[in-house]
């Protein structure tokens, strides 16, 4: 295709949809979708306030878990005005451009999220390997730096939208979602999507799947650190300290490989349940983990117990 025909194969728009078959119950579906955008706003707000306003709280598992807030906070932000534009108005469509940027932001904070799980399975580690040159190993430079390296990884997702404009979409512009992901605007183009593949391919290998595996390492080398515990209590107690994580691990990963499940057999598999295994993966995590972290999380729910009571004085 040359140059001057990008403006005929490119789609000026995409079509969005909403849940399959319930199209007329729309603005009903939208009561769920709201509450799960509260709960998220408000879940991992209140998180974020908590470790900014105490400084007891300044310490490594902490920042960790602000900047896995932040990455759901970012998740929601991208999704939110397609998914409520259809449940609530009827808004199917979203521009050429605008898809490929919310398609960004949402593979982008979704690679956030996944790096900081793995920081906070190696913090996890170092807290229960070495207990009393935890801080001295974690230090808050090599935190702030961590945080840098997490925040750069996603330029990994830079090249996606720019190799996505030169293919010939021919008028193919009907998404499977509420909001644009990469696996399901590269089904569309007439055209060879090889390169797409690949590097697509490159991403999740040296996002996710190294992320993952660095994550069954760090737990594998807890579990051997804690059987050489010599008390039981100590082990609990260890073990303990890794609920939270483990939850969060779980929260974002099966909704994840149950969606890449069903995007590589996607033509034998239901529309709904392409729609609902998308979501799952991009709001159970953010839904989830905040009430998980206020509960078991020891310290904020004494902190949080504290501000109830300095509320009622």
């Amino acid at each position: 295709m040359k140059n001057s025909n990008s403006s005929e194969i490119l789609p000026t728009t995409f079509i969005l949809v909403g849940i399959p078959g319930l199209e007329a119950e729309h603005n009903w579906i939208s009561i769920p979708f709201c509450l799960m955008y509260i709960i998220t706003f408000l879940g991992n707000g209140t998180i974020l306030h908590v470790i900014r306003t105490y400084t007891a709280l300044h310490q490594p598992m902490y920042l960790f878990l602000a900047l896995l807030a932040l990455a759901e906070i970012g998740i929601s932000v991208s999704t939110l005005p397609t998914v409520l534009g259809i449940f609530l108005f009827g808004t199917t469509k979203i521009g050429f451009y605008a898809c490929l940027l919310q398609m960004f932001s949402i593979h982008s904070f979704s690679i956030m999220e996944s790096a900081v799980l793995i920081a906070m399975s190696v913090d996890r580690f170092v807290a229960i390997y070495s207990p009393l040159h935890y801080t001295a190993i974690l230090t808050l430079p090599r935190i702030i730096g961590t945080g840098v390296i997490i925040g750069l990884s996603v330029m990994l997702m830079a090249p996606l939208p720019l190799l996505l404009q030169r293919l010939p979409f021919c008028g193919h512009n009907v998404l499977s979602h509420s909001y644009c992901l990469h696996p399901n605007l590269i089904h569309l183009p007439y055209g060879d999507i090889s390169i797409n593949n690949i590097y697509g391919l490159f991403i999740v290998t040296s996002t996710f799947g190294l992320d993952s595996l660095l994550i069954v390492v760090s737990y594998g080398l807890i579990l051997h650190t804690v059987v050489g515990i010599a008390t039981g209590e100590g082990r609990r107690e260890a073990l303990n300290t890794c609920g939270s994580h483990v939850c969060a691990v779980l929260a974002y990963y099966v909704p994840m490989i149950g969606l890449s499940i069903v995007h590589r057999f996607g033509h034998q598999v239901s529309p709904l349940l392409q729609v609902m295994m998308a979501n799952a993966y991009l709001f159970f995590p953010s839904v989830v983990n905040p009430i998980v972290y206020s509960i078991k999380t020891k310290e904020i729910c004494i902190v949080r117990m504290l501000s109830e009571k300095r509320a009622r004085v």
